[in-house]
């Protein structure tokens, strides 16, 4: 079958789709949360096959790991949405006008959607239990980096499909060539929205080629503001968790700002970084503090090709600021609009850096590690949209929506 006859398949699947009932597909979510443990040795092997070509020191390796612990985290998020109440059918407004015309504003599916990503498995489960959940068809477009983990899951997903007569056609995984892709750009007939999970330069390409809509899910280059008000237990707790809890990660801390004030401070900071051999790379004035307290091996002057860098691994920069002011007007020259976080004590401040930050997601004295659809408490999550229309932040079940005028009369006609 060539794409054009799998896009009208998948298209035909969609259709079939509204007429299951949230009991069903409840049932479906839950029995593929169960399957996927039950069958964990089996994903297993399949994704060490992944593993085994890659290079353990690539960023991505993380990223592509699953593992039993993995898999139950996987399973936990499928039931999760599943008990969620789908936004399909919310009426968002009605009214009636003078002529008796009654209107209203009823969220309904978006119809197919399309996701391409990278060395992330865990990406086919969710977004299927989320396309699923909201009555959406699904086109997943895995790279070649996961290919035999992402087969394995989707059968296991089209044998729960099969087990309840439904369309298996409602998953689709094509080939992990570059010419499906190109294809899937260009579907305009067949796909409704796209979504690109991964590195910046696939998601340009995405944004540069498609023709379908597409939301974008860009780079976490993220940073965390350490005020002359900070607590410094919250702020070294904060640090090491934002930085290491899973380094591979977008919403992993890539710099750490700090006020000249807390500069004595520093080096408390950064200690707890260095059992976890994290390598800094810190302007003029941190490295001067903490030389001599940080590990000489892992301590290096930064340039300013390390300010406005996506690490997705074991690595962070230092840039000391003088004020508040300086940290917003770094953070807008190098964000990508993803997570940004304040440690401060003085109110004043931080409400000025909620307000002032431009990013889908600021926080005030938190990890920005909770940047996830999952710990957003929305189940699981199809990306985090780091762009302003439509979407912003982690998308789940409503950013995979939209809606449509449904018009009801007696008989009236417009003069």
């Amino acid at each position: 079958m060539n794409t054009q006859d799998t896009f009208k398949a998948v298209k035909k699947a969609s259709r079939e789709l509204v007429s299951l009932s949230a009991d069903t597909i409840n049932t479906v979510l839950k029995e593929l949360a169960e399957l996927a443990v039950s069958r964990t040795e089996e994903i297993l092997i399949e994704n060490q096959k992944d593993l085994d070509r890659m290079d353990k020191n690539d960023p991505k390796y993380d990223r592509l790991l699953l593992s039993e612990e993995r898999i139950q985290g996987i399973a936990q998020d499928i039931i999760n949405v599943s008990n969620l109440t789908s936004s399909v059918g919310e009426i968002l407004s009605k009214k009636e006008l003078e002529n008796g015309l009654k209107i209203s504003k009823v969220r309904v599916p978006m119809g197919v959607i399309g996701i391409i990503y990278e060395a992330r498995p865990n990406v086919s489960f969710d977004v299927f239990s989320l396309c699923f959940k909201t009555q959406n068809a699904c086109i997943l477009k895995g790279g070649s980096d996961a290919e035999f983990s992402n087969k394995v899951i989707v059968g296991i997903i089209k044998e729960i499909l099969e087990k309840h007569n439904i369309n298996t056609d409602v998953v689709t995984l094509l080939p992990t060539d570059r010419q499906a892709t190109a294809d899937m750009l260009t579907a305009t007939d067949y796909v409704d929205l796209i979504i690109p999970r991964g590195s910046q330069g696939l998601i340009n390409f995405v944004r540069d080629n498609a023709k379908v809509p597409v939301i974008e899910t860009g780079a976490g280059i993220v940073h965390t503001y350490f005020d002359a008000s900070g607590d410094i237990e919250k702020g070294k707790n904060i640090v090491v968790n934002a930085k290491t809890r899973r380094v591979s990660v977008c919403n992993a801390l890539d710099c750490l700002l700090i006020h000249e004030n807390r500069l004595e401070d520093l080096s408390t900071i950064t200690n707890a970084l260095i059992e976890k051999e994290t390598e800094i790379y810190a302007d003029e004035k941190a490295y001067a503090s903490i030389k001599g307290s940080y590990p000489e091996n892992l301590l290096h002057m930064a340039d300013e090709t390390h300010f406005g860098t996506e690490f997705l691994s074991n690595k962070m920069s230092i840039k000391t600021v003088s004020d508040l002011n300086e940290a917003v007007s770094h953070i807008a020259d190098y964000s990508s609009k993803h997570s940004e976080a304040i440690v401060a004590e003085d109110e004043d401040v931080i409400e000025n850096y909620l307000n002032n930050v431009d990013a889908a997601a600021v926080y005030a004295n938190s990890s920005t590690a909770f940047t996830d659809g999952a710990q957003f408490g929305l189940g699981a999550e199809i990306g985090i949209s780091t762009q302003k229309l439509h979407a912003r932040g982690p998308m789940a079940l409503e950013e995979i929506t939209t809606y449509k005028w449904i018009v009801r009369g007696d008989g009236q006609i417009r003069s």
